[in-house]
């Protein structure tokens, strides 16, 4: 049977449509069952990178596998099986044939690379390293070895030797447009953001349509501190691809940052309106209405920050301070226990706590709270001062002269602990004890005297300040 090859060799730089590329497969197998495979090679190998490029693979991988029989010690189709194998993600079967290609031909510059892929793929990570040196030892100037390299260490959180590489790609290859955005990545991760904006910029002239590439720029600038620049960089994004909900939730976050909380409200809306399963949006929404003092939208988007993730603590504490402001106090409360429920040990929701049942008259409550605050941190001075206030408060002088001697101990300079530890000695009828208390203080800490007598005229008018 006669075959006729009406398709022109020069198809690189043309689009090849789905039958054509069909037919090509159809005729390409004919050829193999017709034993003409070695006659017709080039036009195999041709049809074989049309399927990598146009993701036929399964028909790409049949032709490599059948041209790897016919010609088992033509490392070419190994090479070609490899990097179809790691397109589908086969890395294993991948890294085999690569393998398998360097056996019969040690120095293929291809080879070593796609080995080099299907070793990362699998956690090889030196193995992957080694294999991409021997790309640098066969081709110096070969800036895919480098950029890989790059990305490698940048994977490993190395990204000062990340750079190094990054940067020899580049110098390689001045348009190598994934390199200078990995660059500017790893600038902006080392804080080095002007080296990072520089990269970006040049990401950006040679794709200024990338909204991802105005996206990173826009990030290097909110963490720079230059909220003004980044909401320029962020508008740009919008303005290539307006559903990236990304670059609008960050604009408000710049706009918020500049205290323009009505833009900053418009754009954290527009995130939300475009992933509105996302908790951290809705939080953030959330926390923009708290700004503007808006607290019933503001609990509103915490609910909802809860109905999506039920353990976001920091949206149950936030509603709850949202409910404690607008006198909802219970639900406060109950909002409070849960957040308690996820961190026992914040001291934070249990300064709330302490607050809002010391404000509804639970002061039980309230000590209890203040208690387990002084446990988890022994040295908080305003605990115990609250705890010895709250303890006076339900008549327990004892606890309370405790507590003021806790207060005494951390923060003796402070004359408002001697004077109420003074006053808790006098409620109790314990004069003489409470003034020679006083006295012994004065002597021990001077300081403490002058700052207790002001506004105290109790004291003042004693015979222990003369």
């Amino acid at each position: 049977m006669e075959f006729y090859d009406d398709f022109s060799e020069e198809f690189e730089d043309f689009y090849v449509d789905e039958n054509t590329l069909l037919s090509r497969i159809d005729i390409s197998n004919k050829y193999l069952d017709e034993g003409q495979a070695v006659l017709q090679t080039e036009f195999i190998e041709d049809t074989i990178q049309l399927c990598l490029e146009y993701e036929k693979l399964d028909e790409g991988l049949n032709l490599a596998d059948r041209m790897s029989e016919i010609m088992p010690f033509t490392s070419e189709y190994w090479q070609l099986k490899g990097t179809i194998l790691n397109n589908k993600f086969d890395f294993m079967n991948a890294y085999l044939a690569f393998d398998k290609s360097l056996s019969l031909n040690p120095t293929d510059v291809d080879s070593l690379i796609g080995k080099s892929i299907a070793e990362e793929s699998l956690d090889l990570f030196d193995d992957a390293v080694i294999t991409l040196k021997k790309v640098i030892e066969v081709d110096e100037y070969n800036e895919e070895a480098y950029y890989n390299l790059g990305t490698l260490y940048e994977r490993e959180d190395k990204y000062e030797i990340a750079i190094e590489h990054l940067s020899m790609a580049v110098s390689l290859d001045e348009g190598y447009l994934e390199a200078w955005y990995e660059l500017g990545y790893c600038y902006e991760i080392l804080n080095r953001f002007d080296k990072a904006l520089q990269a970006y910029d040049k990401y950006l002239e040679i794709d200024p349509f990338s909204y991802s590439g105005w996206y990173n720029k826009g990030i290097a600038y909110i963490k720079k501190g230059e909220f003004n620049e980044a909401v320029r960089d962020f508008e740009l994004s919008i303005a290539i691809n307006e559903n990236f909900s990304s670059s609008w939730f960050n604009c408000g976050v710049s706009y918020a940052n500049l205290n323009n909380l009505e833009k900053a409200l418009e754009c954290i809306t527009k995130a939300v309106e475009l992933d509105d399963k996302d908790d951290a949006l809705w939080f953030t929404l959330g926390q923009t209405y708290e700004d503007l003092n808006r607290f019933e939208d503001a609990i509103n988007s915490y609910t909802t920050a809860i109905s999506l993730s039920l353990d976001h603590f920091d949206a149950l504490l936030a509603r709850a301070i949202c409910y404690n402001t607008s006198g909802q106090k219970l639900l406060a409360l109950k909002d409070i226990k849960n957040a308690e429920k996820i961190d026992p040990s914040s001291i934070e929701v249990l300064d709330l706590s302490v607050s809002i049942n010391k404000s509804i008259g639970n002061l039980e409550s309230a000590i209890k709270s203040c208690k387990k605050i002084t446990r988890l941190d022994k040295n908080n001075f305003t605990a115990w001062n609250r705890l010895a206030e709250l303890y006076s408060e339900t008549g327990n002088w004892v606890e309370s002269i405790n507590s003021f001697n806790m207060c005494i101990k951390l923060k003796p300079e402070k004359a408002t602990a001697f004077y109420e530890k003074v006053k808790r000695k006098f409620l109790r009828n314990k004069n003489t004890e409470a003034l020679e208390y006083l006295k012994s203080s004065f002597s021990v800490y001077p300081k403490a005297r002058n700052e207790s007598l002001k506004g105290q005229s109790d004291i003042q008018s004693s015979n222990l300040t003369k």
